[in-house]
Order: structure tokens, then sequence, then C-alpha cells
């Protein structure tokens, strides 16, 4: 793919800047709805079971169809797929908002996430293709992605309160349509124009349908598991044609001419970890995220507006990290050796979080767990992301991207679904037990955040014995790297590990 590079660093930044906002407007409708819930299920009539496809509408969309968008971002140029994809997302934004049925909310989300995927598979892409010549800088952007991909869940859950209690849950959609608009306008002036080789350079239909379907499957399978029961037929049917399905895409990859996804990428440990990694971080922290919120409300009695103002020292302190911190560290200690301590943190903040008492002091109890988790999760997404994305070819980074954003999304719904079954499981033994109610609910909480931050501690022994002690390549292609004997070459480049 022939991609000019964009001489002024004025440019690139403001480039940089539309990518950075429309990956965490993303990122942050994946939990923009939580707060809002209940509203949406008065107004529209929902039941319970119905009521988590406004969720998982979106995340059917958006992981299934990651690793499909990432391809065709590489075939018809990134730029193109990313404005396409923009539009969409901002379009099914504004029809959510309108939507008067159920029916439609529900399609809408689901259109809303195929938008977001196909924006969201190229970003890293475009990203290290402005900064390619420049790894000081390239190490700076992924400090701000790292905190759009981290931070987004936290700041969804506070801008969903403020709306809902301000304005009502039809903005918690609106509000996407002057930021979708403005960075529709702003990247087809300023992201460089790739050409891509076109259609004709072939697309594994085969494979784009059995990775597509299968993922929706699994997705599916995992959102609803809780409801139909993770014993049913429903839920194993599912769940088993996914496997068959995603099955059959690996061995597909490994004869197709043009494959959607090259088996090679795995030969990377550096990659292969970081996405085992980026599953398990996300499965943990996006769960605790949801979590947390209903334990506010549900145990500590907190309203919509205080229970979204207790995520500001979350969000403000993983900004921080991410973006004054991490290109710092990273250069100095390379991304692994930053990964490793900084998931050590997240598992800690996750114990505490385990200990959480029915009637909670917000500042002994909940604060500390807010800071060290901004902190350290502000610091791991970067390093991971950085990893992600170790290829010796630039033509296999929207392959990579898309492969980083579907691990993710993976973690995500198994979070969200094992993690919320495992509490409501827990909760509902205690009841049958005699407990009361508060106790019964801190119980289940206090049981999901200990299995989540077990889930952190498996992902610091892949970072530990899976990734690379050296950096075998630099992130986006360019070979292999040596590592530097001197302090000052280290500066060289953000991805040392």
């Amino acid at each position: 793919m022939s991609v000019p590079l964009v001489e002024s660093p004025r440019a690139r930044w403001l480039a940089f800047s539309v990518l950075c906002s429309m990956q965490l407007m993303i990122v942050i409708d994946i939990s923009v709805v939580t707060v809002a819930l209940s509203s949406i299920q008065r107004d529209l009539g929902f039941d319970r079971a119905r009521l988590a496809w406004v969720t998982n509408a979106y995340t059917v969309g958006f992981g299934g169809l990651l690793l499909l968008s990432g391809r065709l971002g590489d075939l018809i140029g990134r730029k193109r797929l990313f404005i396409g994809g923009v539009s969409l997302f901002t379009l099914a934004s504004a029809a959510c908002g309108l939507s008067g049925t159920q029916e439609m909310l529900i399609a809408m989300r689901f259109l809303q996430g195929a938008g977001a995927a196909m924006a969201y598979a190229v970003v890293m892409g475009i990203v290290f293709t402005l900064f390619r010549d420049d790894p000081r800088h390239l190490g700076k952007a992924m400090g701000a992605m790292g905190f759009a991909a981290a931070g987004g869940a936290s700041l969804g859950i506070l801008i969903s309160g403020l709306l809902t209690h301000g304005a009502g849950w039809h903005w918690v959609f609106y509000v996407n349509l002057p930021i979708g608009a403005a960075a529709v306008l702003l990247a087809a002036r300023l992201i460089p124009d790739d050409k891509g080789p076109g259609l004709g350079a072939g697309v594994d239909l085969l494979g784009a349908a059995l990775v597509t379907t299968g993922m929706m499957l699994g997705v599916y399978a995992l959102a609803t598991g809780s409801g139909n029961g993770w014993g049913s037929a429903r839920t194993l049917g599912f769940g088993l044609g996914a496997i068959v399905l995603l099955a059959g895409f690996v061995a597909r990859q490994a004869t197709a001419r043009v494959p959607l996804l090259p088996l090679s990428l795995f030969r990377s440990r550096a990659l292969s970890g970081a996405n085992l990694i980026h599953l398990l971080l996300v499965a943990a922290t996006i769960s605790f995220n949801i979590l947390i919120a209903l334990y506010l409300q549900q145990v500590a009695g907190y309203s919509v507006l205080v229970t979204s103002v207790a995520f500001v020292p979350l969000a403000l302190v993983g900004g921080l990290s991410s973006l004054a911190l991490s290109q710092r560290l990273t250069t100095r200690f390379g991304a692994r050796g930053v990964l490793l301590p900084s998931l050590l943190g997240v598992a800690a903040a996750l114990l505490l979080a385990a200990r959480v008492p029915e009637n909670p002091a917000y500042v002994l109890d909940l604060l500390p767990v807010m800071l060290v988790l901004g902190f350290s999760g502000g610091l791991a997404m970067p390093a991971v992301m950085t990893l992600s994305m170790s290829v010796r070819d630039p033509r296999d980074a929207g392959a990579a991207s898309g492969l980083s954003g579907t691990s993710g999304m993976i973690g995500d719904s198994l979070g969200i679904a094992a993690m919320t079954a495992i509490a409501a499981s827990s909760t509902g033994r205690a009841l049958a037990d005699g407990e009361s109610a508060a106790s019964a609910a801190t119980g289940g909480f206090q049981l999901a955040f200990g299995i989540a931050a077990g889930l952190v501690l498996a992902a610091a022994a892949v970072a530990r014995f899976v990734l690379p002690t050296t950096r075998p390549v630099s992130p986006g292609g360019g070979g292999p790297v040596e590592t530097p004997r001197r302090a000052p070459e280290a500066a060289a480049s953000p991805v040392a590990s």
C-alpha cells in the first residue's frame, strides 16, 4: 500500500487527533448506555432479558466485522474505510436517538457497531503510517491511544450518567453527531490518501463469511448465555457453531491465496502474546467498570449522577499516566518492561475491589481502587497496543490492527457476560442460604472482582513467559531491531521490550 509521508508535524498531530477522538468515542459507546438503561427500559418498555440487547447489538456488530474491515482497509484504502465507517456510525447514532421502538433501537445499535468496526479496524494502521519515521512521537501517540482504549469505558459511564440525568437518554447518542460530522470533514482533509491494490487483488470471501459469522455467533452466545443458561441447548449450540466456523476460518487461512488474516503473523511472540494479554486485560477491566457501577447503585445506594462522578478519579489518573508517563517509561524500559509491573498494579487494584464492604466509605474503600486502576491501566494499555502491532511487513498493519480490535472485543464480551453471570449466581446462592440482599449482592461483586484479578495475573504470566525480552521487530514494520546497549540509544524506539 502506497502512503505518502505527512511532512508537517502539525498536520500529523491534527490528523492523529481526529483518529484518537473517534477511537475514544467508539470505545465510549460500548459502555455509554450503562447508566441510561433504566431510562431506556422505562420509555420503550423493554423487559430485562431484551434490554441487554441495547448493549449486545453494538458488540455483535463491532466484534463480528473487525477482521473483515481490517482487510478491506488494506485493499481499498484505510482512509476511505475510516471515513465510511465514521459516517455510518454517526448516522446510526442519530437513528438510535430517534428510536421510538425496541426493534429500531436494537437494529440501529447493530449498525452503530458495524460502522465502529470499519473505523476502528484501520485506526492503528493509519497511526503507524503517520509516525512511521518518528519513534518518539509514535510513543506519544500510543500513549494517547492507550488512554482512549483504557479510559473509554469509565468515561462512557460518566458521560452516560451526566447526560441521562440532565437531558435524557436520547442524548447519549446525539452527542456523537457533532463529533462524527467534524471527524468526517477533518479526516477527508488531514489523513493522507492511501492507494490500496483494490478488491481485484483478492478478497477471501469464504474466509470473511466464516470469521464474520463465527464471531457473531460467538459474541451472541456469550452475550445471551446468562439469560438462556450457560448449559442450555441454545447457548451450547451457538457456542459450538462459533467454534466450528472459526476452526474452518483458520483452516481456510492456511490454504487461501490471499488470506484475510495471514497465519504467519502469529510467528511473532510479541504479537501473539500481546493479543492474549489484551483479551485478558479487557475482560477484567471492562467487567469491573460495569459491575462497580451496578455495585454503587444497587449496594451503596448512589444516584445516577453520583455514580458517574465516582469514576472521575479513574479517568483523570488514567489520562495522566497514559499521556504524560507511558511514552517516557516505554522509551526507557521498553514496552514489555512497562507492561509487566503495570499488569500487577491492575491486579492489585482489582484485589482491593474484591474487599469492598456493604456500606463503603468512598475515600477509604473505593478511591484507592480507582486511583491504582487508573494509573496502572493507563500504562498497561499503550504498551500492549504497541506490542500488538509487531509486524515485519507494513502491508500487514491492517490485519494486525483488526486482530488487536478483535481480541479486545472478545475480551469485552467474555468479561461482561462471564463476570455478570458469576456475580448473579453467587448472589442467588447467598440469598437461598438466608443472607440479606445487600450482603448477598456484595459477595457476588467481590467474587467477580477477585476472578477479574486472576485474569490479569494470568496476563502478567503471559507477559513474563511469552513476550520476547528482545525487540524482534519494530511496530508497523521495519524489520528486526537489535536491543541497544547504551541508554541514549534506547530513546530511539518506543517499543523496546
